[in-house]
């Protein structure tokens, strides 16, 4: 009769040949999103190529893909795109760093201070609810057509997510661990940075991801309004053309600088929020 040892063993060297396929069926997977996605990106770029002329949509309305490539290389030679490129990149990422650090020290401000977040509230949820899109032509008359106003509003846009989350963190904290580091004697200060703001750090980060995405919608809001560079003022310019090639290329622009803002934060936040265990793929 074998031994406990012995079957042991022999469960081991049979369930071992599962371990191999298992992994090899985690990495086909794997292999097989990024494979997917690409996969849909050849067949959504080959319908919007060939389906507009075979449908007999105008180029006005939906123009081909090629000929976006080929306004795209015009652009980059006749209406200096670099230039405008770089306008709106550079003021978004400005005033997504403004707004966000604004909103942030607003948030601990008024969370480590009940008394003042009272006395706010009403202030700041009538802001929050205005439409901050409004403010760029008042911001216009008072500072003229320049980069200021894009750089405001895209300040505003992004501050309220951050000042929410902030806020919101600071509010739901942990009261124990807050009266256990208390009964350490610990002061005011220790307390915010061993315990509410460690605790903050994944609503931060939930609120720079929101904020990254407003940013391009803000300076495009000042450049839509009243610029006179940038991607926002290419999609008035190209409406004004009745030039449909240029507008979808802007836009498609603007959609590219909020994925490197985005993806930006989210290695941050990775690097930041390490310890917070992930959910498997699947």
């Amino acid at each position: 009769m074998p031994s406990s040892a012995e079957r042991a063993l022999g469960v081991a060297v049979a369930a071992s040949p599962a371990l191999p396929r298992a992994a090899l069926r985690a990495r086909a997977g794997a292999a097989a999103l990024p494979a997917a996605s690409v996969a849909v990106a050849i067949v959504m770029a080959l319908a919007w190529q060939f389906l507009p002329p075979l449908l007999g949509v105008p180029k006005y309305i939906l123009p081909p893909l090629g000929d976006l490539v080929r306004e795209m290389a015009r652009m980059w030679r006749q209406e200096n795109l670099l230039l405008h490129l770089v306008s709106t990149a550079s003021m978004a990422a400005a005033g997504f760093v403004l707004g966000s650090a604004f909103g942030a020290v607003c948030g601990y401000a008024l969370g480590l201070s009940a008394l003042w977040e009272r006395v706010l509230s009403p202030y700041i949820l009538a802001l929050q609810i205005a439409p901050k899109v409004a403010f760029a032509p008042l911001f216009i008359m008072w500072f003229g057509y320049n980069a200021m106003p894009k750089l405001l509003v895209t300040v505003l846009v992004v501050f309220f997510p951050i000042l929410v989350n902030v806020l919101q963190a600071m509010k739901t904290a942990d009261r124990d661990l807050v009266n256990l580091a208390r009964a350490f004697s610990m002061r005011r200060g220790q307390i915010f940075a061993k315990v509410l703001f460690p605790a903050s750090l994944p609503n931060l980060m939930a609120g720079l991801r929101i904020g990254a995405t407003l940013a391009v919608i803000g300076v495009t809001v000042g450049e839509l309004v009243g610029g006179e560079s940038g991607l926002g003022y290419l999609i008035s310019y190209g409406e004004g053309q009745a030039n449909t090639a240029m507008v979808f290329d802007a836009i498609a622009l603007l959609t590219a600088i909020g994925i490197v803002l985005y993806g930006l934060v989210a290695v941050t936040e990775a690097r930041v929020l390490h310890y917070i265990p992930r959910p498997p793929m699947r």
